[in-house]
């Protein structure tokens, strides 16, 4: 990353670190993840203007209220009253070891609640380590990761038990089989995933998937689970433009820190990620294809400075992971799916 880009980052997270996680009744403070990827995009110098726009709508950061025992954490876990207990948690364990060491410790132990937060907190995490690893170390850098696993830890939510991975299909032909969910259910992302227990339908074409029996077998299956889910956001992300931004945004943070990982943690890596992408998808997808397609951006560049345009987070995001899509296929549809969530976005009010 450039150096004035990584030097506007760390001022824009010193300013997101004066407020909370979550604001307006549980929606999810996307400062963090936007202004990474706009810097890392190339589009750093947007940044302090976006989020004029953006901070007057969040919370204050919150408070510690009770230190967590590193022997009672569990206690803790999935809890938003305990959000400045985790941040004063993550910040002691990163002043006694390396970032790597605390996600490695950390990882498996949250990774099961990905759902949480309408997967929010591990989105967070992907995009902290890749400021991390783009940028290099720095005292703000390292503090966003301690607020980023904070979050994760305080929304986390797992999903309900799943069987192994067994079959033969690719992530496209599985997740195009995934079902819609049935009922016209109109809550919170937690009360849709509670229709997809046991409900035979989702389990089926969710575990129809190829299982990954080697460390890069999880990472090619992963890219192609990000591919999957960026082409379905195209054809069938109408069913709710913001929602299903997160069954691509999500997958694709996973395969974002799955690099820094010890490798032992790829396979349940991967194994999470699609299980949540298919659920996400599977409460919130069109019922039918999208008819027509958007045009695409000539090239990412374009595609990032018309989603920074629109201004909305959510757009901001998606365009960011079909970059990276687009970066490693080429494939157009990419940066269409990046146009239609600017097509099915309310933008950013100004």
């Amino acid at each position: 990353m450039h150096q004035q880009a990584a030097e506007t980052l760390d001022e824009a997270f010193e300013r997101l670190h004066h407020t909370g996680p979550e604001f307006d009744d549980a929606l999810s403070n996307h400062g963090p993840m936007a202004v990474e990827s706009l810097a890392y995009s190339g589009q750093w110098e947007a940044v302090p203007g976006w989020l004029d726009l953006y901070t007057p709508r969040l919370d204050e950061a919150p408070k510690p209220t009770d230190r967590i025992a590193r022997d009672a954490w569990r206690d803790a876990l999935g809890d938003h009253a305990r959000a400045g207990d985790w941040i004063a948690l993550f910040t002691d364990e990163l002043r006694e070891g390396s970032w790597r060491d605390v996600l490695a410790l950390w990882w498996p132990r949250l990774l099961p609640g990905m759902p949480g937060g309408a997967t929010h907190g591990v989105i967070r995490v992907g995009h902290a380590v890749r400021a991390l690893t783009s940028a290099g170390e720095s005292p703000i850098r390292r503090a966003e990761f301690a607020h980023a696993m904070a979050y994760f830890a305080s929304c986390n939510l797992p999903l309900p038990d799943l069987a192994p991975l067994a079959g033969d299909r690719s992530p496209a032909e599985a997740l195009d089989a995934v079902p819609p969910l049935p009922v016209d259910e109109k809550g919170h992302i937690h009360r849709r995933l509670t229709f997809l227990a046991g409900w035979d339908a989702w389990v089926r074409p969710t575990t129809s998937v190829r299982a990954a029996t080697t460390p890069e077998q999880a990472q090619t299956l992963l890219a192609e689970t990000v591919r999957a889910a960026t082409a379905l956001y195209l054809r069938r992300g109408h069913g709710n433009g913001v929602m299903n931004v997160h069954g691509v945004t999500a997958p694709n943070a996973v395969l974002r820190v799955l690099p820094s990982l010890p490798r032992e943690l790829w396979i349940p890596s991967y194994q999470a990620a699609w299980a949540t992408g298919c659920a996400v998808f599977s409460v919130y997808t069109g019922r039918e294809d999208a008819t027509g397609q958007p045009t695409p951006a000539a090239d990412p560049r374009e595609a990032m400075e018309r989603a920074l345009a629109h201004g909305d987070e959510h757009a901001i995001k998606l365009t960011d992971s079909a970059i990276d899509v687009y970066t490693a296929t080429h494939d157009p549809r990419a940066l269409a799916a990046a146009a239609r969530a600017t097509e099915l976005i309310h933008p950013l009010a100004r």
